[in-house]
């Protein structure tokens, strides 16, 4: 299954949150195939630098940042090359969509759902699904 991994839920896997870290864990044990591109990992890195989030984190800065490694070394590097814009209510949302479609994939796994669930575009095959919900589906 090819998807797409929000920076809320990368984050809370940082931060311990269990249904997070499954979803981390689907992508590095590959049950599952990350997307990533440029806004994207541009969010994570501004995210991951951000030492106030992660106060409660059981991992360091530098576990934060070989954590992130690991994970990138899974995902699929994808271009975008058309913008579906202005897609969703909340401009920040677009670009998941955006490198979803351009990398066709069937998930966006996100804490953030009214977001991407409003009046924008729909797309065949493509639905947002919180962390809890995609593990369901990955549990056979």
């Amino acid at each position: 299954m090819i998807i797409v991994v929000d920076t809320n839920v990368f984050v809370g896997a940082c931060l311990g949150s269990k249904a997070s870290s499954g979803v981390i864990a689907s992508c590095l044990h590959r049950r599952c195939s990350p997307l990533m591109g440029t806004a994207l990992l541009m969010e994570y890195e501004d995210i991951l630098g951000r030492d106030e989030i992660f106060v409660r984190s059981p991992l360091s800065r530098a576990e934060r940042e070989d954590l992130l490694d690991i994970f990138l070394s899974t995902c699929q590097w994808t271009r975008i090359y058309f913008g579906w814009r202005p897609n969703l209510p909340d401009e920040g949302g677009n670009h998941l969509v955006e490198l979803a479609v351009a990398g066709g994939a069937t998930r966006i796994v996100t804490h953030n759902l009214r977001d991407l669930q409003g009046k924008g575009l729909r797309f065949s095959g493509l639905e947002a699904v919180n962390p809890d919900q995609f593990l369901q589906e990955m549990t056979p």
